[in-house]
């Protein structure tokens, strides 16, 4: 283990953070709420750390993948220690548990929290809460691959640890071209959803807050309400529609940028994931106008949205869901576990693995008629290598497992089936609000300390893709190399 080339980089990201954590200072000092000597107490003690760290010696600047490994796992785990100390130095939480769940839930994009009422929070604690979520959203490493040189050789394997999917592509030959290509597409979308949201009549404040929320699918809010504060259909259509855009892989982007239109139309999961999008949305606004609307129009216009939300895992709400008929609810549930496309922002299972699967049952069914056939799995007009057809069949059957487990162990705090359920695919998934106990109405807060705790570690492991984590936890891996 090269452990100098792992505190270096830690030691970046941390004084990374700290240069994060300024413009969120900047808001405290103009609006004097009481929370600038917060932000200027963990700036202060995550810069000193970071430099320490940063001073450290490294044998080579090679990363191999054990330590690609370990710099994505602590460095998440870092962050987020760090991120909660603003929080829990305000007093905007009454433990630290609270404020390490709080911005655990930004920096994975989730948007659960522990807030009841998030109106009487400063502005610069808005502002840094809904920040963790941009900066969560894209990846704080793929960002800090884009801005430090230095990383130079064997940096794709840091890149490969953090990129949401079972593929970690890249789109120029040098990894940092690549985090410059993602995170500029990135920050084109964001200043597109700023001004759209400005022209509906937000503030600047707002817009910012909601875009951070929605490019990142993350899901926090200035309002109690969320979204649904805003008594605008157009606000509504807006952010419903960049939340649906967030969940595409953000390469096609670029795709697009380059001209290659048809690359992107025949691409299968952005084919699959709108088809899925569109079904539900059909079938929800139908099921809703048949019961409890009465306006068609209001019924799409709601079901469009939490449809949006639920599958990008953003967690942005404009009705209340936990009171929507049975068969709505199970649809929301569903695309809880789907998520969105690889290489997007959101979490969930994503929609590439879930068209995989479908091709493998079709294979194994073509196989019953002709047992001798060879048909090879073809994503793309590309033949998948059976490494990534395993890689997929075992994250499907450790996140069911992981699912299975960690509600049977969240229902000993006495909750009933469908709020333990929901919590855990709420926080595995990434995608913020579930139903009964924790529904779009309420909060984390009522689960002991211990379990916010778990949720905490759950939403780290979703958003590292279990085997991240897991890997870095198995100590026989640790033995030999990698």
């Amino acid at each position: 283990m090269n452990y100098g080339i792992v505190l270096r980089v830690l030691g970046s990201i941390l004084i990374l953070e700290s240069a994060l954590m300024v413009p969120s200072l900047l808001i405290s000092l103009y609006t004097n709420q009481g929370d600038k000597v917060p932000f200027l107490i963990t700036i202060l003690i995550t810069s000193i750390i970071g430099f320490i760290l940063l001073r450290k010696r490294n044998q080579n600047k090679h990363i191999s993948a054990r330590e690609g490994l370990a710099i994505v796992s602590l460095g998440w785990f870092l962050i987020s220690l760090f991120g909660a100390l603003p929080l829990y130095l305000s007093e905007s939480t009454p433990t630290y548990i609270d404020a390490f769940f709080e911005i655990v839930s930004g920096f994975t994009t989730t948007g659960a929290t522990v807030i009841a009422d998030v109106e009487v929070l400063p502005m610069g604690i808005l502002f840094w809460r809904s920040l963790t979520h941009w900066i969560g959203g894209m990846g704080i490493l793929v960002f800090t691959l884009a801005l430090l040189p230095a990383l130079g050789i064997g940096a794709f394997q840091i890149f490969k640890a953090e990129s949401p999917g079972p593929i970690a592509g890249k789109i120029a030959p040098r990894i940092r071209d690549t985090a410059k290509i993602l995170y500029g597409t990135y920050f084109a979308i964001t200043i597109i959803q700023v001004i759209f949201l400005k022209f509906g009549g937000m503030s600047l404040f707002d817009s910012l807050v909601y875009t951070f929320g929605t490019v990142g699918t993350g899901g926090f809010a200035t309002k109690n309400a969320s979204v649904g504060a805003y008594n605008s259909t157009y606000i509504h259509l807006v952010i419903g529609s960049f939340m649906v855009l967030s969940g595409v892989n953000f390469s096609l982007y670029y795709s697009l940028f380059k001209g290659k239109w048809r690359d992107v139309l025949k691409d299968e999961e952005l084919r699959l994931y709108f088809i899925i999008v569109g079904v539900a949305v059909l079938s929800i606004a139908i099921n809703l106008y048949s019961t409890v609307y009465s306006n068609l129009g209001l019924a799409f216009r709601d079901s469009f949205f939490q449809v949006g939300s639920i599958m990008t895992t953003t967690g942005y709400s404009t009705a209340n869901f936990d009171i929507w008929p049975t068969f709505s609810k199970a649809i929301l549930l569903l695309l809880m576990f789907i998520g969105a496309s690889a290489g997007s922002t959101a979490g969930g299972m994503k929609v590439i693995r879930i068209l995989i699967m479908l091709k493998l049952i079709k294979r194994e069914i073509l196989k019953i008629f002709h047992p001798r056939a060879m048909k090879p799995v073809k994503l793309n007009d590309k033949i998948l290598p059976n490494e990534t057809i395993a890689g997929i069949n075992s994250f499907i059957g450790l996140y069911i497992i992981i699912f299975a487990l960690s509600t049977i162990l969240v229902s000993l705090e006495g909750v009933d089936l469908e709020s333990a359920a929901s919590s855990v695919a709420a926080t595995l998934g990434n995608i913020g609000p579930g139903l009964g106990f924790v529904g779009p109405t309420s909060t984390f807060f009522g689960y002991s300390q211990i379990s916010k705790a778990f949720f905490s570690f759950l939403m780290l492991l979703g958003r590292l893709e279990l085997f991240t984590i897991i890997a870095l936890l198995a100590p026989r891996n640790w033995r030999r190399e990698i």
